[in-house]
């Protein structure tokens, strides 16, 4: 291994390799815990440590960096205190995360690291969101994202790359090659010679650099560095490097060929580099001896702490309140100047307003910039706003999500608009399991508004048309809103935008146009979990929302002899119960009206609620009226057949002769 110092100091040279020799020595340590059980899960970065250290050390500590799971280098790089660390490893409370997950599966603002989800993808498109945060502040920053050999592999990459090179974002992407993803070997894994190659279809720039060389790395990343800041734009780094443990400790290394292991064990990172400086006199043998008694002195003391602190003690309010960041709702009370408007032009005003009283608010979709969106509700908003915050994205929902999670957490507020609420599919991991989680894993905000074209009735066939709320009311962390008046769609909007959980907000494509009200033209908000109460009566309770809402209006229209209570509930997470309750002891009857297929939606939940609490004021079984249990058809007569509203009066009548 060949070093070239160029211009850095001794000074310099000896401060990489004090940050280089703390996680070896940390992992050292670790291992024998592992052994002593006093560990239960470790993934060993012994190999790479340069990788983490070198990028880590050219950031500033105001410049975003997301690790992987083996990159124990970066956290202490960035020099947060090990008894934390060791707190986090055992599940402690000192730790990260409450306990609530493992490892490095954490973030932490005080120190601008940002941890992976085990699906790793998203990290990529997170850093995206992060960097895009920072070019509209300009501020000269440069975010760095580490992914491994095996997830350049998963969508989310390619994804991420391309969002960079068309937004030219100041990203370090980091591919740490170590030869291995789990126990199958890279040519297995992709056919081109090296992942920098993938650079080229996205139009950046990329290099290899040799992974276990930290003066290598250091040099070449801040020149990279300067150039980026200066003219923003995203650069494929692949590290080739080597892993000399298992994925996990668990997993072993016996499918890895012996002379491969003695030839990566040649390439030490950390020998070599200690050797190096030996011989150019840098650093003598005393001075070596004596980092490694600080360093394990530093180690032993900060293990003391954690030890110490006592095991986590569960409570279910601890759990709970934390599901969600608190939420102080302010209400804002509106005049009495009102216009009769449509429900799509109620949701264009909110987002007017919106961007206008929210100046970190932007705005990501399909086609939504100048051609306005395919529902033309943003016709207009490049003039108004600028193209740097209503912004035209290809198709990637995947990472679009996720670089609505990086904007929100580089202080920014996001809204995704999905081009129909189907496509929200190619987009479902980062929502369920990045955005969802994150408070509840460690205290971060996800501070973004994924609108949701939805619905039947206009022939759009199965990739248009379903109406998927319940794949998310079933997900903790989640707020689903879902109103069906222009009054409602406006008030909850701004309410949505203001809330700093993530919102999936569900908009009636058959309401878009053929549904008005008056609507106040003033900004306003109504809180979310406070259903409607429609229509009042005695005889039976009706539980909807959405266009199904219009569609029990019309049949109570037609049938005014039905005396029926009519809660549109506005919003399913949080859901209003106390209402629901209510009704339901008044009336002693209760059915449930979803658009949605029968078998797992939220039709289900209300009706065992109502059932667990309300069940000696029930006359007569709760029923549910839902759409078929098939994929949603394209011709009329089918689709007719297919939906809901067919077969609500026939259930509804029968329940009331019960």
């Amino acid at each position: 291994m060949i070093f070239h110092r160029q211009n850095l100091t001794d000074s310099q040279l000896l401060d990489l390799y004090k940050k280089i020799l703390k996680p070896r020595l940390i992992e050292e340590k670790m291992l024998i815990l592992i052994r002593q059980g006093k560990v239960s899960k470790w993934f060993s970065g012994i190999g790479q440590e340069a990788i983490a250290v070198g990028v880590t050390a050219v950031l500033d500590e105001t410049e975003y960096v997301l690790p992987m799971h083996r990159n124990l280098g970066v956290f202490t790089t960035r020099n947060i205190p090990l008894y934390r660390l060791f707190s986090q490893w055992q599940g402690k409370a000192n730790g990260f995360t409450k306990g609530r997950d493992r490892s490095f599966h954490f973030g932490t603002q005080e120190y601008k690291i940002i941890g992976m989800i085990s699906h790793l993808g998203p990290q990529l498109g997170i850093a995206d969101g992060i960097a895009l945060a920072d070019k509209l502040q300009n501020n000269k920053k440069v975010t760095a994202v580490f992914t491994g050999e095996g997830a350049t592999s998963e969508g989310d990459f390619h994804e991420a790359l391309n969002i960079a090179a068309v937004w030219k974002l100041p990203v370090m992407f980091i591919i740490e090659n170590n030869g291995y993803g789990l126990s199958t070997p890279t040519n297995e894994q992709y056919a081109c010679e090296n992942l920098a190659d993938k650079g080229i279809g996205y139009g950046i720039e990329s290099y290899i650099l040799d992974g276990n060389n930290i003066v290598e790395i250091y040099t070449k990343l801040s020149s990279l560095k300067e150039e980026m800041k200066e003219n923003p734009r995203p650069v494929l780094l692949e590290f080739k490097t080597f892993r000399m443990r298992g994925h996990e400790e668990a997993s072993g290394t016996k499918y890895v060929p012996q002379e491969l292991m003695d030839e990566w064990a040649a390439k030490d990172p950390v020998a070599n580099y200690k050797n190096y400086l030996t011989e150019i006199g840098v650093l003598t043998p005393e001075y070596d001896e004596q980092l490694h008694n600080e360093i394990k002195q530093e180690i032993d003391e900060n293990l003391a702490i954690a030890n110490a602190e006592p095991e986590i003690v569960p409570t279910y309010s601890g759990e709970l309140d934390d599901v969600y960041k608190d939420f102080e709702y302010e209400e804002y009370t509106h005049g009495e100047e009102v216009k009769n408007i449509r429900f799509i032009d109620a949701i264009r005003n909110s987002l007017e307003q919106s961007m206008w009283r929210n100046k970190n608010l932007v705005i990501m979709g399909q086609d939504i910039a100048e051609y306005g969106g395919a529902f033309k509700i943003t016709d207009g908003f490049v003039d108004a706003f600028g193209k740097e915050r209503v912004r035209n994205t290809p198709i990637c929902e995947s990472a679009v999500v996720s670089a609505g999670m990086g904007l929100s957490i580089n202080g920014y507020k996001a809204i995704v608009e999905m081009q129909f609420a189907d496509f929200v599919s190619t987009g479902f991991n980062p929502i369920v399991n990045l955005l969802a989680k994150s408070h509840y894993r460690w205290s971060e905000k996800a501070d973004v508004v994924v609108r949701m074209p939805c619905g039947g009735g206009t022939q759009a066939g199965p990739f248009h048309s379903q109406t998927n709320e319940a794949w998310f009311t079933k997900t903790p962390g989640l707020k689903v809103v879902y109103p069906a008046f222009p009054y409602d769609a406006k008030g909850l909007l701004n309410t949505a935008i203001n809330d700093p959980n993530p919102v999936l907000f569900f908009e009636h494509k058959q309401l878009y146009r053929s549904i008005y009200q008056d609507v106040p033209t003033d900004y306003y908000t109504i809180p979310f979990g406070k259903a409607a109460l429609i229509k009042e009566g005695n005889a039976v309770t009706i539980i909807t929302f959405g266009a199904a809402v219009h569609w029990a209006l019309d049949t109570l229209g037609n049938n005014p002899e039905i005396d029926a209570d009519l809660i549109d509930l506005r919003t399913l997470q949080p859901l209003d119960t106390e209402t629901i309750f209510a009704s339901v002891k008044k009336t002693g009857k209760a059915i449930i009206y979803q658009e949605d297929t029968m078998f797992g939606g939220i039709a289900s939940d209300i009706s065992a609620l109502i059932m667990e609490n309300c069940f000696e004021y029930l006359d007569a079984p709760v029923k549910r009226v839902a759409s078929l249990d098939t994929p949603i058809p394209f011709t009329k007569a089918l689709e007719d057949q297919f939906l809901a509203k067919n077969r609500f009066e026939d259930i509804l009548l029968e329940l009331l002769k019960y």
